[in-house]
């Protein structure tokens, strides 16, 4: 048997230690969790050094939220083809560790994911977040309202709970996808009185959208007042979002929106920290995931984000981070107006190195000054301020 003290955090005055306890039974490897919770005044110089998960404000909704948020997802696919166990043990020790934001949609897994997260947090939303997503179809053009309210009502129904804290747009905006094509502007309109309706009926409190799709309509949708939040993408390989590129750049053009999103009181969700994998520096996936991952953002395929990925190894080399996921992490931490960003994984293991990394903080200038080198030698066109 194996005693070891993994983590604390801080909330509210409390700190807070969680233990695992590793009983080997072979050939498995049980688990059982412990957490002690005690007023900061009876921890004395024991917490000193520590690191504890930051939180920040999210736009203008009274929502403060940890750097971190546990994607629910089907790209690294815990939460919809892990085991029950290894989803519990991931969302309590997520909770533990000062994670308190979990995002999840109603079409990851058709439903799995929200059921999952459900019987995981088994009505218990004290001091979390939780998101959850509703696509509209292009037949539902006319009865937005309707299809919202179904969609969240599922979905609350797969959670177990009576209202989530924000509500997604889960489509492309003002571009075909497998939804079919829905105009934006007709979109928009819609969504509004939806909303109302949603937000009237206590079953949300904000509502945001995933902001894929054509960037001049992604701007305007963060400038319309409408939306509380917008899932970006942005990562070491698609990092316009938060940096100004070259017309030549080999990737969408976002546009500076975290920029856009601060300015207009929009809560940024930092998307795809990870090009879905690819940051990791392989081709392959686990079993969990999904085995095929489409590049977004990124005008490559997954094999060529791989290849991409690794030219990033010498700042391994050199002590700048211990890992690839970690140096994207931190990368994207660094940009101090991004309040939170999402991280899917696979297995519970991946979810307590990816908390490791957001508590070591953001790059230093100098890693930061040679990864936009990098950037430069990948594509041959000039990064960062201009």
């Amino acid at each position: 048997m194996d005693l070891a003290k993994l983590h604390l955090y801080q909330n509210d005055g409390w700190i807070r230690y969680y233990y695992r306890i590793l009983i080997l039974i072979s050939p498995d490897c049980w688990y059982l969790q412990v957490s002690i919770a005690l007023k900061e005044h009876d921890i004395e110089s024991d917490t000193a050094g520590v690191a504890l998960m930051q939180r920040h404000q999210f736009g203008r909704t009274d929502l403060s939220v940890s750097r971190l948020t546990m994607g629910c997802g089907a790209v690294g696919g815990l939460m919809t083809k892990g085991s029950a166990r290894d989803q519990d043990y991931a969302v309590a020790w997520a909770r533990d560790n000062g994670v308190n934001f979990f995002d999840t949609a109603a079409s990851y897994g058709d439903g799995v994911s929200e059921q999952n997260l459900g019987r995981a947090l088994a009505g218990n939303t004290d001091g979390i977040i939780v998101s959850t997503k509703v696509g509209i179809r292009e037949q539902d053009a006319g009865d937005v309202s309707g299809v919202v309210m179904r969609s969240i009502e599922a979905s609350l129904e797969r959670l177990q709970l009576d209202h989530v804290d924000l509500l997604q747009l889960h489509n492309t905006i003002g571009e075909t996808d497998r939804h079919g094509t829905l105009e934006a502007d007709q979109l928009l309109a819609e969504l509004v009185p939806a909303f109302d309706k949603v937000r009237a009926a206590g079953k949300a409190r904000y509502f945001g959208f995933t902001a894929k799709g054509n960037p001049a309509t992604l701007h305007q949708w963060v400038e319309s007042g409408v939306f509380d939040s917008a899932q970006i993408f942005y990562n070491l390989l698609v990092p316009s979002a938060g940096e100004k590129i070259a017309s030549e750049y080999p990737a969408v053009d976002y546009r500076l929106l975290l920029d856009a999103a601060s300015q207009n009181g929009v809560g940024a969700i930092g998307v795809r920290v990870l090009a879905g994998g690819a940051l990791c520096g392989s081709e392959s996936r686990h079993p969990h995931g999904m085995p095929v991952v489409t590049p977004i953002g990124s005008d490559t395929s997954y094999a060529q984000d791989v290849q991409r990925a690794l030219k990033f190894s010498p700042l391994i080399e050199a002590g700048m981070a211990n890992s690839l996921p970690e140096l994207a992490i931190r990368y994207v931490l660094s940009n101090s107006i991004l309040p939170t960003t999402e991280i899917g994984i696979a297995t519970p293991a991946e979810l307590e190195l990816a908390v490791a990394a957001a508590n070591l903080g953001p790059l230093s200038a100098d890693a930061l000054a040679w990864v936009r080198r990098v950037q430069d030698e990948l594509h041959g066109a000039s990064i960062g301020p201009q």
